[in-house]
């Protein structure tokens, strides 16, 4: 017997939801837009913080999907995406492995990675850039990184920007299970039993009443359980999976691939049982804003109209100008991980 049948003769239970092909990015659910996952393999770092492999054969400005298993994406010396505008929605980055380096047309900057989460609200406009310096010199510098979108309402779409961090060291985390098959739940938003997130920003959706917005990050042993509680029964929850192509998840039942999601279609507890390799899901849940969506690249707005004003507004003030030397700046190589807001206020993570 399979473990899917054994599952499903121990729960004969009709699934709660279904498994959808998630596409590149990730396509969302609910409120959120998409996720997009990166993973590189990134060699040893030159004095520049750049790959000391070399660049001859790459497309720069342009290089996505290299053969290699590394990518420059837009930057041309450090890897990464220089400068770049946002409106109308939020960004939560998720780092699991290496630096980000961050900047932005607020005069804000931070350096963070390796577990930590940023947290922006674009609100009506904001310039940064996102740049992944080689630190290591002396070996590999393995790279991975979710970044989610979050939409917002109308009523938020023109508020100030602001970024939050999450430092490795204060994010929630629930551990179920044993120590030879354990299921750890990082709370990045929502509750979770006992557990509930940090703050978000004060103007993201995850703050408004009612949105019932979770993103629980879950790390898997193999053959680990974990049971989800139901949602509230007004939002939409996808599980995202990540894992290697061998392995196998099961989500109430059902088996989910890797790069697949399961979509809840009611509102119910949900068990996940692991198979015999290491995985990861991640859970995005909230409610629906319930206003149109009209995306067009980096501007999220509620009309046409609205994105043309966006592109209008970028061309004549660049969200508020470009306060850096450089549309990549990244930071000295000793510098530790930390936050620089607007205001001059510099944040470190405790300890």
């Amino acid at each position: 017997m399979t473990l899917t049948e054994k599952r499903r003769s121990a729960d004969p239970a009709t699934p709660t939801g279904r498994v959808v092909e998630l596409g590149r990015p990730w396509r969302g659910v609910g409120p959120f837009l998409f996720t997009a996952h990166h993973v590189d393999a990134y060699p040893a770092g030159n004095e520049q913080m750049g790959p000391a492999a070399g660049l001859d054969d790459r497309h720069l400005g342009s290089d996505f999907g290299h053969p290699s298993g590394w990518n420059m994406y837009h930057g041309r010396t450090v890897p990464g995406f220089p400068a770049h505008p946002h409106r109308g929605f939020e960004t939560i980055t998720i780092v699991r492995r290496g630096v980000v380096d961050h900047a932005d047309s607020t005069g804000a900057s931070a350096r963070y990675g390796d577990g930590d989460v940023q947290w922006v609200t674009a609100g009506r406009g904001v310039s940064h850039s996102e740049m992944f310096p080689l630190l290591n010199t002396d070996g590999d510098n393995p790279f991975e990184l979710y970044q989610i979108w979050l939409n917002l309402p109308a009523r938020d779409k023109t508020a100030d920007p602001e970024f939050t961090m999450q430092w490795r060291e204060d994010i929630p985390v629930v551990t179920r299970g044993g120590e030879e098959a354990r299921a750890v739940v990082r709370v990045i938003a929502g509750r979770f039993g006992d557990a509930t997130a940090l703050a978000p920003p004060a103007r993201s959706w995850a703050s408004a009443p009612g949105s019932d917005v979770a993103i629980w990050l879950i790390d898997l042993d193999p053959h680990a359980t974990v049971a989800l509680p139901a949602a509230g029964g007004t939002e939409t929850r996808r599980l995202l999976c990540v894992h290697g192509d061998d392995a196998v998840v099961e989500i109430d039942g059902v088996a989910v691939g890797s790069g697949q999601g399961f979509e809840q279609d009611r509102s119910a507890a949900v068990r996940v049982v692991n198979g015999a390799a290491a995985s990861t899901i991640l859970v995005l849940q909230g409610a629906e804003i319930g206003e149109p969506v009209v995306q067009y690249g980096p501007f999220v707005m509620n009309s046409a109209t609205e994105i043309d004003l966006a592109f209008d507004d970028y061309r004549r003030t660049r969200f508020g100008g470009w306060p850096w030397a450089s549309d990549a700046p990244v930071h000295p190589r000793s510098e530790a991980r930390f936050a620089r807001y607007p205001d001059g206020r510099v944040e470190r993570p405790r300890g």
